[in-house]
């Protein structure tokens, strides 16, 4: 177990320590926002692609049907209850929590819902797992349904309503290039690649999460920056202990107990006890720009879930993986 606790303790470390690059070389002028939607545009238009299909066209594990429909409902799932039961919360009275407004209630309840569901644990499954690619491939399926759940769930949150349109946003390059990968996956048409032409993808795929991740750092550095929010001292530290107490503190035991109690394969176990783990995600920051929500509520949302996770995503990991023992599924 203690070789295991040191193998986690350095996978977190490292993810963080390049999301930590990402917000150096944004405070000290090397990365400039100009070139944050060029730098998306390649991350999601190319590099991620280019790793789900190097990782799921030739994945015997997603050849399961188990293993396409379950790992959906899970991510849709427990998006959703991470945003009912901050709602919940976001209900009391505002003494309780610092969130005076309704924009505030909906903002806290999406960022808290949200977890990092996908550029934090890619390199930690690759990090932690002997057959990462097998369950890297079962966690490409997962993100599906959170996906689904954001665009969905998350956009009537904070609209009040589901968005002309919405659908829209599930036709993406990701979302492509998981079709066309379980497609060449059911056909074992992958073997018949030319050679270069499937290094040059895996190539380009292993680039996607460290560009992804230095970017993640960039929005965080931007978000640092004096927004002139009027929330008090003591109402943004109310929001951030109950964001805190409810992400990485109630919703993980919950989430383990999926993990337990659901008839899943043992690589969907290993995505939802990582995802238990995970601190609030950076996308509902740019979610509550584009729809009126309230940024500062998601930022302080995001970074105390962030920093406190530094301690707490090992512990919680650890624990999974002791659960999963327990059970006899790993």
């Amino acid at each position: 177990m203690s070789e295991q606790w040191w193998t986690i303790i350095g996978a977190v470390m490292s993810v963080f320590a390049v999301i930590g690059i990402g917000v150096t070389t944004r405070q000290i002028g090397w990365l400039s926002e100009e070139a944050d939607q060029s730098l998306y545009k390649l991350i999601i238009r190319v590099l991620l692609p280019c790793l789900i299909f190097s990782v799921v066209s030739n994945n015997p594990t997603l050849r399961h049907t188990k293993n396409l429909l379950l790992p959906p409902i899970i991510g849709f799932s427990t998006l959703l209850l991470g945003m009912a039961v901050a709602m919940l919360v976001a209900r009391l009275p505002a003494s309780w929590h610092g969130l005076e407004d309704e924009r505030r209630r909906r903002t806290f309840a999406l960022s808290v819902g949200v977890y990092n569901w996908g550029f934090v644990p890619i390199p930690l499954v690759k990090l932690l797992f002997d057959d990462n690619d097998q369950t890297l491939g079962v966690l490409f399926i997962h993100n599906v349904g959170a996906e689904l759940a954001i665009w969905t769930v998350g956009v009537a949150l904070l609209l009040g309503g589901l968005s002309r349109g919405w659908w829209r946003h599930m036709i993406n390059p990701p979302g492509m290039a998981i079709v066309v990968a379980l497609l060449f996956n059911f056909l074992h048409a992958s073997e018949h690649l030319p050679w270069f032409l499937s290094t040059a993808v895996r190539l380009l795929g292993q680039a996607a999460i460290p560009m992804a991740m230095i970017l993640v750092g960039a929005t965080i550095a931007d978000q640092l920056r004096p927004n002139g929010n009027l929330q008090s001292r003591s109402d943004r530290a109310k929001t951030i202990a109950w964001s805190c107490l409810l992400r990485l503190g109630l919703l993980p035991l919950a989430f383990l107990a999926i993990a337990a109690l659901v008839p899943a394969a043992v690589e969907l176990r290993r995505v939802i006890v990582i995802e238990a783990a995970m601190p609030s995600a950076v996308f509902p920051i740019l979610l509550a720009r584009i729809y009126k929500g309230d940024p500062g509520t998601a930022l302080r949302v995001t970074l105390g879930t962030s920093i406190l996770g530094l301690v707490t995503i090992p512990l919680w990991i650890a624990g999974g993986m002791m659960l999963l023992e327990y059970i006899g599924a790993v």
